[in-house]
């Protein structure tokens, strides 16, 4: 079984990265390799694809065993490899998982199976069994804006404790909720908690989450890890500097858009710097011309381009 480095705890900033793909529509190893270049030259603790930034649900299944190969093989250890496992079929997850970590991956992620609404009852039993079948650590992704299912906190009750459980990503929009999992379960030695909302980041940090994912990080990973260092020496006026710079550089991809439309939005952002194309992957659509041009007068404002 793969194992952590150490006991708790996953942490720090784990950047969600786009999914490259080229003009002809396949996957661009080289731009992925770029990606790569700019989160360890910030030194990131953890980097993570086929994720929802990573438009995981919609990458070709062809793609993705290609996707975590190239990464690990890239990373060489100089952080800790996440990848996302979306299937609904049980097996099919169980299956992806440990192909995944017999590549190299540190740690699969796993939101819920998405197709038939889904009670707490099932929803407990399905994680209880991907948990004993899988040969490496697991964080469950609670994503309600995309899954329609807010995982209940009891479930984290019942499953903490299990060798296999190493945390949560929480990326729903609720400041209570994450006040009330830190505090059932900031204290557990091997529970992780990572929060996926930009806006409740800092918030999170400061209560004692150990870690962020902020899709911000795929063009100011430096401002991202800066901001966890921060937090984690207590310097909280220089983190709020950090969290505000963040914002606002998100807030160009994603005010006024939905979520796939701010991924496209993200995409091109990255293409005007040259790291990668605008293309997304169905049934996403990539940004009009006159958007693009609307991205690179903000990004002129706010230093992103030279």
């Amino acid at each position: 079984m793969r194992t952590l480095p150490s006991t708790k705890k996953l942490g720090g900033t784990v950047a969600p990265l786009v999914t490259p793909v080229t003009g002809a529509g396949e996957l661009d190893e080289a731009a992925l390799e770029r990606l790569l270049d700019l989160q360890l030259k910030a030194n990131v603790e953890g980097v993570f694809v086929l994720g929802t930034t990573g438009e995981g649900a919609s990458v070709p299944r062809n793609w993705r065993m290609r996707m975590v190969q190239r990464t690990v093989n890239y990373v060489q250890r100089r952080a800790l490899v996440y990848a996302g496992i979306t299937d609904t079929s049980l097996a099919d997850a169980i299956a992806a998982a440990n192909e995944y970590f017999r590549a190299g991956v540190d740690v699969v992620v796993a939101p819920p199976p998405v197709y038939f609404p889904i009670n707490g009852r099932e929803l407990l039993a399905w994680y209880t069994k991907l948990l004993d079948s899988v040969d490496g650590p697991v964080v469950i992704y609670n994503i309600p804006a995309t899954t329609r299912v807010s995982i209940p906190l009891d479930l984290f009750g019942s499953l903490v404790g299990h060798p296999r459980l190493a945390g949560v990503k929480d990326s729903e929009n609720s400041q209570t909720r994450h006040q009330q999992l830190i505090e059932r379960f900031s204290s557990e030695p091997d529970f992780s908690i990572l929060i996926g909302i930009g806006s409740l980041m800092l918030h999170g940090l400061k209560l004692g989450a150990d870690g962020i994912v902020p899709s911000v990080a795929n063009l100011i990973p430096e401002v991202c890890h800066r901001l966890c260092e921060f937090a984690r020496h207590g310097d909280w006026a220089a983190a709020e500097a950090m969290d505000k710079q963040m914002a606002s550089v998100a807030e160009i991809y994603q005010k006024g858009r939905t979520l796939g439309e701010s991924l496209a939005a993200l995409k091109a952002m990255l293409a005007l710097r040259g790291v990668c194309t605008p293309a997304v992957l169905p049934p996403l659509l990539p940004v009009e011309d006159a958007e693009l041009e609307h991205l690179r007068t903000e990004m002129q404002k706010h230093g992103l381009l030279r």
